[in-house]
């Protein structure tokens, strides 16, 4: 007989919802507010999104993991926001809402056809890896930019980021970041007057939907979510013993989350993996029928940061850019490095995979399409040529 939510909490499952609510916020929320920027968002909105981003994965948690029995996580896309600061300069902000509303709505009818894995086959993993880095080496670059501006700051954040991958690397953001913060204390980095405690008010932005930033906007989005988010969510929950949870309902709940919640922010939400891992493992509880109380604990936690969206930017804006800089730079290091190993894996594929880093590396606009669709494009290309000049 199946036990109740509240039978089955556990210190340990609470603890591992709000450890990966931590890890989940402290190593992107950096790369969140950068995406707002770039779309021209003030502050108002900046806490709209946090606040929308928050009410959608606190949902979404607690429903899925209480309706399947199993920790599943979400998240924001990580990946998605790192495409959206690179690719949003310049660009209004409704049309950006209007490239989120297409995003979600592929990725609703994605998950209600079924076709997921199909969708996830038409991009090679070492093209869509090749995407990611590309997308995601501005953020790693910066850590050392700023390391010139800040170098007492940044560089004991990247001692602290060394001594935590090398014996706790579960927590090596987070010790970043508390390493960070004495840093700015003790450096006097910290402006005071800016920290003010507040509720998230929602702001709606009416989308608007122009051809070229939905292609080159939109669309990137959506794969990076589907291929470096979806996929690898999916994966943590079928290794950690959860392959019973059917993944195309998931995906039509954060693709309707995000076409819902898109107006006010949130522009992306997808299957967690590094985080999901937290809650999905033996330290959660040890019996695993019971570890989707962690979901449900990490979806309280994320409702409270949604609640606490104006503080939780307000807190991230009394802090120098450096340290902001910094901590994306760090959280993603693990990711660029993935991705440039999965991109560069199969000889045969690795100058097509090169040339689409390259390309998504160079920032470069064609006709008012973003970098990352023509290295898409341009990878894909190559990949097929050199497949059908080798068969």
């Amino acid at each position: 007989m199946k036990g109740s939510p509240f039978s089955d909490t556990s210190l340990s499952t609470i603890s591992a919802g709000f450890v990966a609510v931590l890890v989940g916020v402290a190593s992107s929320a950096a790369i969140v507010f950068e995406a707002a920027r770039a779309a021209g968002a003030d502050q108002a909105m900046i806490a709209s999104w946090i606040g929308a981003l928050g009410l959608g994965m606190g949902l979404t948690c607690i429903a899925f993991s209480w309706y399947y029995r199993a920790p599943v996580i979400t998240a924001w896309s990580t990946p998605g926001a790192a495409l959206l600061a690179t690719s949003l300069t310049g660009i209004p902000i409704a049309e950006a809402i209007g490239a989120f509303v297409f995003s979600a709505l592929l990725t609703l009818l994605v998950g209600l056809s079924g076709a997921f894995d199909r969708v996830a086959r038409m991009v090679p993993a070492p093209i869509a890896s090749a995407m990611l880095a590309g997308i995601l080496l501005q953020f790693g670059l910066s850590v050392f930019t700023s390391l010139q501006a800040q170098p007492l700051l940044v560089g004991t954040m990247l001692l602290a980021y060394m001594i935590g991958r090398r014996w706790a690397p579960r927590y090596a953001i987070i010790l970043v970041l508390v390493t960070g913060v004495l840093a700015c204390w003790v450096l006097q980095l910290i402006a005071l007057e800016q920290i003010r405690w507040q509720a998230a008010r929602p702001v709606w932005v009416t989308p608007e939907f122009h051809f070229p930033t939905l292609i080159g906007v939109g669309l990137p989005l959506f794969i990076v979510t589907m291929t470096s988010q979806n996929l690898p969510g999916a994966a943590t929950l079928a290794a950690s013993g959860y392959g019973r949870v059917p993944i195309s309902p998931v995906i039509s709940g954060t693709g309707l989350t995000s076409l819902l919640l898109t107006p006010f922010g949130g522009f992306a939400f997808n299957l967690a993996a590094i985080t999901a891992a937290i809650c999905t493992g033996p330290e959660a509880h040890s019996n695993p029928e019971k570890r989707y109380t962690a979901g449900i604990a990490a979806g309280i936690f994320y409702l409270l940061v949604g609640l606490c969206g104006a503080s939780v930017v307000a807190l991230f804006s009394a802090f120098p850019k450096a340290l902001i800089a910094g901590l994306a730079g760090l959280a993603l290091i693990g990711v660029i490095g993935n991705s440039l190993a999965g991109a560069t894996a199969e000889p045969d594929n690795r100058e097509a995979a090169i040339i689409t880093f390259l390309i998504s590396a160079s920032g470069i606009s064609l006709f008012g399409i973003g970098a990352a669709f023509w290295g898409l494009l341009g990878g894909l290309a190559c990949y097929w040529f050199f497949k059908h000049g080798n068969s």
